[in-house]
């Protein structure tokens, strides 16, 4: 099929010829298409936290007995992805395996109470990336009729080497939501998609901190 190519002055041309339908439009469609691109534009975001370069790191998750109950898969599945988004996206991070840092945790079920600087000397890495998810669920509270899915974490840095091994360097406050409508109905998804959904969206923006990524520069309206 041959490609037909419109030259500037056949453009400008074509476009005067359909003034007398109604100027306006012509116009209102390039605004319209002007504005469709600016909504999904992209903005480069700067790491947040740019310490894990080059060194070797341990990821570690805490979740309160009831969400350990309720999903017992979440700590281990979010604890796995954001090591791996790490490993793959931070320049020269050695992650130590999610498995190792997971059986640790499992063996030493009072690790929340000893000191920073001990599990990193103990898990034998430079940097702890410990993620407290204070908040877990699928549903709005006391609504399991509709899909609500939010995830909440303080995420905390410990520098093993740094000046004060048994505090954090740095500390952040990180919140994913999915699905990103609302009023959506039990029947309109399964859980395990709302969940794989929300998991993949929290260990995303946990990610962002650590190296320098693209954002949609409008976020509500690229949706």
């Amino acid at each position: 099929m041959d490609l037909i190519v419109l030259r500037p002055l056949a453009i400008v041309t074509l476009c005067l010829a359909c003034l007398p339908l109604g100027g306006c439009w012509v116009f209102g469609v390039a605004s319209a298409v002007g504005d469709n691109i600016e909504s999904l534009k992209k903005i480069e975001v700067l790491a947040k936290y740019d310490g894990l370069e080059n060194r070797t790191v341990a990821v570690l998750l805490q979740v309160d007995m009831q969400t350990a109950y309720e999903h017992p898969t979440a700590m281990a599945n979010v604890g796995l992805n954001l090591a791996w988004t790490l490993r793959k996206n931070v320049h020269g991070v050695r992650v130590l395996d999610p498995t190792v840092a997971l059986a640790w945790q499992h063996q030493n079920p009072s690790w929340p109470a000893m000191s920073l600087g001990k599990i990193a000397l103990e898990l034998d890495v430079e940097r702890l990336v410990v993620v407290d998810l204070y908040e877990y669920r699928l549903n709005p509270p006391g609504n399991r009729w509709l899909w609500d899915g939010l995830a909440a974490a303080n995420v905390g840095i410990v520098e093993h080497d740094g000046l004060d091994p048994d505090a954090y360097a740095a500390e952040f406050n990180i919140m994913g939501k999915f699905p990103d409508v609302e009023n959506l109905g039990r029947e309109s998804a399964t859980e395990r998609s709302v969940e794989i959904g929300l998991q993949k969206i929290f260990v995303e923006k946990a990610g962002w901190l650590f190296y320098d990524h693209l954002e949609d520069k409008y976020p509500d309206r690229a949706r």
